[in-house]
């Protein structure tokens, strides 16, 4: 089911194209079988001390007492009551998090988790900086407003990880303030002086030529100009599941911690705990857009695309307070890359609960390799970027597809057949 406007959404802005863009916001909430959702945009992730702690107050105040993280690294917020729209912008607003009424479903920017902390990768003290600066321009943009609430900007820091997730614009620092624009899918970059301003034109040029025909770029890819520089090797395929500073790594990292949520959903009070484990940073931390450069407002957690978190500056010493509340804190093992959409009872749409699926088949065929999406219709909410193992609900039991090859099978040989497909060597097709 589509959202429906709320009493306080915003005016619409932009063309009106029906019912295709029927993505929720902070605003235009969208109702659901567990109550109404909201879907918060959080530019790279970041979330500073303070944010935290309102997003947790939120849900147990409007919601269903839990938190989830979308594969944007945004934040959605579910079984929220009817007609607390107004209550919840505003708890919003007081933090932050809500800078712009009319553009607040526009502000899809994913950035490098890791990005001036590991010291992995060539740019990784400019990406807040073209976070910031990225959002500020679209916010300030009249035409941007125009763009899908789908429309995703990718900024990566030089090491591969957000490059790979096939953004509607990514940009690839190369170092000195530089970077690659990628549009779509294209199979060449070109290189620009001014990463942000050419991300905008990027997008505005799209839009125009789009005129209501597409969402993506890539649906238009051939009627897109090719860029002039071939695209480092990693563009389009996703570091290995758990190499160091890669893709939802865990553990100990330079300059903080990165912990894991199965299925991306945590208790208000496991929120609690990462906003405790973050440390209240510096005393100007209700500034919009936390996780600046240093020196430059307060530290920020960084939510990522892999449903994961990022603290810096936090003590290893946290670890295993984070593990015993159920966080991932270490690398490897099954649950590793485990993903699910929302399923029964939450989505109508489904046609099982294929969270409790496979937590079951995680624990009855405990197996590693790569990730696996369980979707409980053909829509296939959230699943990941790149090569995984796709496990469909169906009325008999399930459909387990990877690389082309589908197996059906009774819901008692799910497990073993996901395992199995995990482990599957890859053929590149002919």
């Amino acid at each position: 089911m589509p959202p429906t406007p709320d009493a306080a959404q915003a005016p619409s802005v932009g063309p009106d194209r029906g019912r295709a863009d029927a993505c929720p916001g902070a605003l235009r909430l969208h109702p659901a079988e567990d109550g109404n959702l909201a879907r918060l945009r959080l530019p790279g992730g970041f979330l500073t001390h303070r944010q935290l702690i309102a997003v947790a107050d939120a849900t147990d105040a409007l919601g269903d007492g839990e938190v989830e993280i979308t594969s944007r690294g945004n934040v959605q917020l579910r079984g929220l009551a009817d007609g607390c729209a107004a209550d919840l912008a505003g708890r919003l607003r007081a933090v932050g998090l809500l800078p712009s009424d009319t553009h607040e479903r526009v502000r899809n920017v994913v950035a490098s988790p890791l990005a001036g902390l590991d010291g992995r990768g060539v740019g990784g003290g400019e990406i807040a900086h073209w976070v910031r600066e990225l959002d500020r321009a679209l916010c300030a943009a009249p035409w941007a407003a125009g763009l899908s609430g789908k429309f995703l900007f990718a900024l990566d820091d030089g090491r591969g990880d957000v490059a790979a997730l096939n953004a509607d614009v990514t940009l690839i620092a190369v170092g000195a303030g530089r970077a690659l624009l990628r549009l779509g899918r294209a199979r060449r970059a070109t290189a620009v002086d001014a990463p942000v301003p050419a991300a905008l034109d990027a997008a505005r040029r799209f839009l125009d030529l789009a005129a209501g025909r597409a969402w993506h770029p890539r649906e238009l890819q051939a009627e897109l100009p090719e860029g002039d520089v071939p695209l480092p090797p990693f563009a389009g395929e996703p570091p290995a599941l758990g190499a160091v500073g890669a893709a939802g790594a865990v553990g100990a990292v330079v300059g903080g911690l990165s912990v894991g949520l199965r299925f991306g959903r945590a208790s208000s009070a496991q929120w609690r705990l990462l906003a405790a484990a973050l440390g209240e940073g510096a005393p100007d931390e209700g500034a919009p857009g936390g996780g600046a450069r240093d020196g430059e407002g307060p530290r920020a957690a960084r939510l990522t695309p892999w449903r994961g978190v990022v603290l810096p500056g936090a003590d290893g010493s946290w670890l295993a307070r984070l593990a015993d509340a159920g966080f991932r804190t270490f690398p490897g093992g099954p649950w590793e890359g485990v993903t699910a959409c929302t399923g029964l009872p939450g989505c109508g749409k489904s046609l099982a609960d294929v969270r409790a699926q496979a937590a079951r088949a995680v624990a009855d065929v405990p197996a590693e390799g790569l990730p696996v999406h369980w979707s409980g219709c053909a829509r296939r909410c959230g699943h990941p970027a790149g090569r995984w193992v796709d496990v469909l609900a169906t009325a008999a039991g399930h459909r387990v597809t990877v690389d082309g090859t589908v197996r059906d099978t009774e819901e008692n040989e799910t497990a073993e057949a996901v395992a199995e497909a995990r482990n599957t060597p890859w053929r590149r097709p002919k």
